[in-house]
Formats: structure tokens, C-alpha cells, sequence
């Protein structure tokens, strides 16, 4: 047996010494913060609530718990985790907690120090399984069954078994709540209770037990509503999601609420329509969008509409605060497309009747607008997702209506099956797979396969082809040499390049103004790209407006020099008409110049009037 040297002791003691030394005085900086923060601290005697959240929803259920439980006499501290010392868990005698699934199945950040020192306690036999006897607790989970089962409620499921493995005791069964199949709100109404019961010692565990086997009733909590026997069947249909006869409706009734709150009109079971802004303001002869700019539509006459309001990405910047459904395949109840799109100008055009006697809006604009020549199909959601998209395209076209698509780049076999648009848009929110997955928060697994075969099938199209780049700044503006890398995988026609829009606080997005980048910004990103691309893509229109320019495929679109990025929509509908092959070279048109890139008027149309209102600009700026 070999012996260890004098010296090689003194070497490992000194090693141990170090080691441990290092270990407490990490362990005091961290207590001595956690003295500095001592005023504000909660009470070690009480109960605690602690909020596991990332966008806020959990936060919001966690002060909602609080503030219930202190009207029925249970008074809990509500706690941040990232603000507590998980050692101090073993003083404990009862916590709660109301805990969101992240990324991958993981805690919010804000809890993740936390869920590692439980995760490693209960894995650690020197703990000890009755670290945490003297404690009960409770945790309510809220997750989205859209990222698969594997991934719902994920960390709630893991805090209840580590904790459980710490020795602690389980008051209730863990509440799961799914966001995006309308249940949470339901759920964490119906857990709470069964918590207050347990806490006020009205029921026991066996009771609780029992209970998990009913289904109670919104109305029935507020006692308001019937016997649980015939409330049971109420909470089944809400559940199912509107299931009618086997068939699911994609338009629960909170979802139905809260898109009408916003604007949208809703058609059937799963499609909308919605008056867009640059609608009315061209009604009123205030200027048109980028897309009249660059492309010529007449923004008066377009219909900004949808046939699946469900999407299978859940992006940072969603301009509707993701109140529609989400999916990864149709699984609703399905409408008809001819129904869809009798509906959808129906809507519209009550819409723009609404118009009338607006200052600025006269007959004859008026006129037009109630018969619309353009359909925007990206109001919201995904609709390439619509199984009968080309039937209701071929409606459209037959209308004289044209069609410009976006689809969210996770359907290549969609992209693939689908029809001749008038112009055929793909979203390119980043151009790394982390920052994809980061933007998008996608709900497929291989959503980065998905997106760069979504890019392949738009390279097999004839027609008109965009790349859609939405600028955030902080998370996608950086990766020029990623995006050009992408150019040759899609060859798109065009690329138009916009800044993010803010679109107010809420609890899914944490964007704000310091993410939205200046029109210089969007032009300094879009010239860069342009020149990495050797020559291949030119900066060819902007509109100053809307924070937004257009780069277009030189061999393609400048003709004698001149940009012709408009269509020419008769000639589109004449071509689809004849059932013959067409390319976008057959239906383009010269672009004027006030639209070109660089000219006086960035992009705004001179035959309309400027209007800046004053609180934005100051009396000043009237005058220009």
C-alpha cells in the first residue's frame, strides 16, 4: 500500500481548508444580503405563497391566493423565491406555491435557485427524508398542454415530488392549470378552495380525495349555482372546449371575449376579421401602409382577415397578447370556406359603413371601401394551418381579391401544397436557432428543421415571394451575418425588414420601448444586409411611417434601372385565371418614385394629407 507524502497531506488539507472557506464566505455575502433586505422580509412565523413566474400569470393567481386567503382569516406572506433563502424552508410550517412551466419543462428564472436546491436536497441522502416533516404544503401549476404532456406543468409536478421527498406533507393534490385551453382560471378558482377547506380544518384529505372525483361549477363556488350533479355537466363542455359532438370549437367563449374586447370580429368557430388602421386612415385620405407604398394595394380596400385565429408559436412581441389558441395540427370543429369568406366581407363591410360621416372620409372613398380588391390573410394566428387554405384562396381570387399570405415558417408540407398567391410571406423572427426558439417560443420540438424547410419550399414558388424580418432590439437586430446566411436557403423575391411594435405592457411579453429600434436603425440593419449580399438584393423602398424597408432581387425587379415592386393585380387575377404556369415577373409594375428608398417623401403617397397630431408632435409640426 502505497503512502501518501507529508507534504501532499499539507497540500490536500490546505485544498479542504480553501474549499470550505470559500463555501462560507459565499454563504455569508448571501445571508448578510439577505440581513440588508430584513425590513422588507416576511415573517418567519407565517405561511408563505411563493410565485414561480416568467410573464406574470402565476404572479397575479399567487396575490389573488393571498388576498383570498386573508378574507377567510389565513394570513401568508407572498413571497418572490428569488428573494428567499431556501435554507430557511427548514423553519417552515406551511407553503404554497403557484408555479409556471418555462422553457423545456424548467422553473421561471426567478425560482430557479430555489428549485435547485430542492432538487439536490432530495437527491442527497445526507439531507435526509425528514428534513422537512414539520412542513405542508400545496403547489398549483400553470402550464400550456399545447408544448405536449411531457412538458405541462412539468416544474409544479417536480416541486411536489421534491418536496414530498424532503418529508414534507401534501395538504391538497396539485392544481394544474392549462393557459391556452381556457382552464386556468376555473382550476385555480376550484384548488383554492379545497385549500381554505383544508387550512380551516372544514375538510379532511378524504374529503379532498373525494372531491377531485366531482366537477364543480364557477357559479357553484360563488354559491350561487346548482346541486354539483347537475353543475358537472356545465364544467365538462367548458373543459372540452367547446366539444360538440366529438368536435372541439377553436373560439372558447373567454377567447371569444376577449378578441371582441380587442376589435376582432369573430366568423364561425375559427376564423376573424378586424378593421385595420391604415384602413381608415386611407378612407380618410391620411396616407396609406407600407404594403400601398411598396406594393400598391389601395389600403382603403383591403380586409385584414384570418381563417385559423389558432398559431403554433407563442412570439415575445404577439401584437395580441396571445388571447388566441395555439396548436401544432387542426383538431377543431371546421367551417365552411365559401361561409368564411361570405362572412368575412359581410363583417368588413359593416365596419367600414361605421366610417361614415368620420371627418375626411368622403362618398366616393367610402364606396370603394365597401368593396374590398385585397385580403390580408395575417390578422392573427396561422393561417395556412386551415385545411381548405386553397379553397378558400381560389374564392378569393375568383372574387378579384387578392391574397397575401403569411404563414409563421412551422408547416413546409403547408407551404408546399399551397395555391399561387398574389405574394407569399414567411416570418423570419430570427435567424439563430436559440434566438428563434427564444422570439418565437415555438410549440414544436423541431422548429428549427421546421423553420429551414418552410425556407426550402418557399424557394420552389413562382410567385412573389417576402421575407418578413421584425426587428427587436436586444434580441434578433444583431445577427446580420445569420440573416444573410438564410437569403440563399429561401432565394425570397423581396425582404421587408420593420421594426418591432410596442404594443403595451402585459403578462407574456416583457418588451418594451427600449426594444423598438428607430427608422435610422431599420435602415443601417437593412443597407448592411444588402451589402452582404454581393449585389444580389438592393435597398428598394421605405415607408418612414411604419419603421419599415424593402429590399428586393435586383435581376428581378429593377428594370432599366427603375424599381417595379408594384403589381399589377389585373394582370395576377387574368393569370390565374388562364390556369397556365405564371411567374412574379408576369404581374409586376413600376414602383413610383415617391416610394423609392432615399426619396423626399419616405414613402408617403403625395396625393394624400399629412396629418401628425399635435400631443405627439407639438403645435409646431402642424405646419409641415
Amino acid at each position: 500500500m502505497a503512502l501518501v507524502s507529508p507534504s501532499r497531506l499539507a497540500l490536500l488539507a490546505l485544498v479542504s481548508i480553501s474549499a470550505f472557506c470559500l463555501y462560507k464566505s459565499r454563504r455569508l455575502r448571501r445571508q448578510k444580503k439577505l440581513l440588508l433586505l430584513s425590513s422588507s422580509s416576511p415573517n418567519p412565523s407565517r405561511g408563505k405563497i411563493f410565485f414561480a413566474s416568467e410573464t406574470g400569470t402565476s404572479k397575479t393567481l399567487a396575490s389573488r391566493l393571498s388576498a383570498f386567503l386573508r378574507s377567510e382569516g389565513l394570513d401568508l406572506d407572498l413571497v418572490d423565491p428569488a428573494d428567499y433563502e431556501p435554507d430557511d424552508l427548514l423553519r417552515e410550517t406551511l407553503v404554497v406555491f403557484v408555479a409556471s412551466t418555462w422553457e423545456d419543462g424548467g422553473p421561471p428564472r426567478n425560482a430557479g435557485f430555489l428549485a435547485r436546491w430542492l432538487e439536490d436536497g432530495s437527491a442527497d441522502f445526507r439531507v435526509g427524508s425528514a428534513a422537512l416533516a414539520e412542513c405542508r404544503f400545496a403547489v398549483f401549476g400553470v402550464g400550456s398542454r399545447a408544448y405536449g404532456l411531457r412538458r405541462f406543468n412539468a416544474f409544479a409536478r417536480d416541486l411536489s415530488g421534491w418536496m414530498r421527498g424532503l418529508g414534507a406533507v401534501e395538504v391538497v393534490r396539485s392544481g394544474e392549470g392549462d393557459v391556452d385551453g381556457g382552464g386556468v382560471e376555473v382550476e385555480f378558482e376550484r384548488w383554492s378552495q379545497r385549500l381554505v377547506g383544508v387550512l380551516k380544518g372544514h375538510d379532511s384529505e378524504e374529503d379532498v380525495e373525494a372531491e377531485e372525483s366531482g366537477v364543480v361549477d364557477l357559479e357553484d363556488i360563488a354559491g350561487k349555482g346548482p346541486s354539483r350533479r347537475s353543475s358537472s355537466s356545465v364544467l365538462k363542455s367548458m373543459v372540452l372546449n367547446g366539444e360538440e359532438n366529438g368536435l372541439k370549437e377553436m373560439v372558447t367563449p373567454v377567447i371569444r371575449t376577449s378578441l371582441e374586447k380587442q376589435g376582432y370580429k369573430i366568423i364561425g368557430s375559427h376564423s376573424g376579421v378586424k378593421l385595420c388602421r391604415w384602413t381608415k386612415s386611407q378612407l380618410r385620405g391620411r396616407g396609406g401602409c407600407y404594403k400601398h407604398s411598396f406594393y400598391g394595394i389601395e389600403s382603403h380596400r383591403c380586409m385584414e382577415a384570418t381563417p385559423s385565429l389558432a398559431c403554433a408559436n407563442k412570439c415575445v412581441f404577439c401584437w395580441r397578447h396571445h388571447t388566441n389558441p395555439v396548436g401544432k395540427s387542426w383538431k377543431w370543429k371546421m367551417d365552411d370556406p365559401l361561409e368564411i369568406v361570405n362572412a368575412a366581407i359581410d363583417q368588413h363591410r359593416k365596419m367600414i359603413k361605421q366610417m361614415k360621416g368620420v371627418p375626411g372620409v368622403n362618398n366616393e372613398r367610402l364606396s370603394e371601401g365597401l368593396a374590398p380588391r385585397h385580403c390580408a390573410l395575417s390578422l392573427v394566428g396561422e393561417p395556412i394551418m386551415y385545411p381548405e387554405i386553397n379553397t378558400l384562396i381560389d374564392e378569393l381570387h375568383r372574387r378579384r381579391i387578392s391574397s397575401f399570405l403569411v404563414t409563421n415558417a412551422q408547416f413546409p408540407e403547408k407551404i408546399r401544397a399551397l395555391k399561387p398567391v398574389t405574394q407569399l410571406y414567411v416570418s423570419v423572427d430570427a435567424a439563430t436557432k436559440d434566438s428563434l426558439k427564444a422570439i418565437d417560443r415555438p410549440l414544436f420540438g423541431d422548429f428549427w428543421e421546421r423553420f429551414v424547410d418552410s425556407l426550402k419550399a418557399l424557394y420552389e414558388k413562382e410567385q412573389r415571394t417576402v421575407y418578413r424580418l421584425t426587428l427587436v432590439k436586444g434580441w434578433n437586430a444583431e445577427d446580420i451575418d445569420a440573416y444573410s446566411s438564410l437569403l440563399g436557403v429561401g432565394n425570397p423575391d423581396l425582404v421587408e425588414i420593420k421594426g418591432v411594435t410596442y404594443c403595451g405592457s402585459s403578462a407574456t411579453s416583457k418588451l418594451t420601448m427600449e426594444n423598438v429600434p428607430w427608422h435610422a436603425d431599420v435602415r443601417a440593419f437593412s443597407e448592411a444586409l444588402a451589402l452582404k449580399s454581393n449585389g444580389e438584393y438592393e435597398v428598394a423602398c421605405e415607408h418612414v411611417h411604419s419603421c419599415c424597408v424593402l429590399l428586393a432581387k435586383v435581376t428581378k425587379y429593377k428594370v432599366n434601372g427603375r424599381w417595379h415592386t408594384w403589381i399589377d393585380y389585373d394582370k395576377f387575377h387574368d393569370l390565374v385565371a388562364s390556369g397556365k404556369p405564371f411567374s412574379s415577373e408576369d404581374y409586376m409594375a413600376p414602383t413610383p418614385l415617391w416610394a423609392v428608398y432615399g426619396a423626399e417623401e419616405g414613402g408617403f403617397d403625395p396625393d394624400q394629407s399629412r396629418y401628425k397630431k399635435e400631443r405627439r408632435h407639438g403645435a409646431a409640426a402642424l405646419q409641415t
